[in-house]
């Protein structure tokens, strides 16, 4: 799992091109693993 994998698999999966399973298997990680790695990379003014 890299930034840069996991950073297009979040862009890949926010415009609805993927779904979760698919967006962590492109990130290298499980569901779990992308989920909290996707916080990294979200902006603070979109936090829920």
């Amino acid at each position: 799992m890299t930034s840069k994998s996991v950073a297009t698999a979040l862009t890949l999966y926010r415009s609805r091109t993927l779904t979760l399973e698919q967006a962590a298997t492109v990130g290298g990680c499980s569901t779990a693993q992308f989920e909290a790695s996707a916080r990294a990379f979200e902006n603070p003014t979109e936090a829920r």
